[in-house]
């Protein structure tokens, strides 16, 4: 059974469009960053294994469903390969440096796919 937040947070994905849901993605892979910084810093081991974890799972997910139909999609492809490399380094390495290299990179993208949801409506 669900919590009424868990209700709220199924309600709210499902009634995302596209762009939202590609933006949240986004978001939290920002959020997961940033929070595995902080678990690094603090040597919380499996807390920081856990964020990077999720940053992966995202990543998995932005590059499964790209459209193959739009030329960004190949080098967005690169992209998500070279976050994932990236992503096993930090996460072997425990390395915050790694992590603070992609924060920008992946606000960029987030940033970016913003600007065009709003042309698109």
């Amino acid at each position: 059974m669900m919590n009424p937040y868990q209700k709220y947070m199924q309600q709210s994905v499902t009634t995302m469009t596209p762009s939202q849901l590609l933006i949240a993605l986004y978001d939290k892979a920002i959020t997961e960053l940033n929070k595995a910084i902080i678990f690094i810093e603090e040597k919380d081991i499996p807390k920081a294994h856990n964020s990077i974890t999720r940053v992966s799972e995202i990543v998995d997910t932005l590059d499964a469903n790209l459209k193959v139909k739009y030329e960004i999609s190949d080098n967005l492809a690169a992209l998500y390969q070279y976050f994932r490399e990236r992503l096993v380094e930090a996460n072997m390495k425990k390395d915050a440096e790694i992590i603070k290299e992609l924060i920008p990179l992946f606000k960029e993208i987030r940033d970016a796919f913003f600007e065009v949801s709003k042309t698109v409506k």
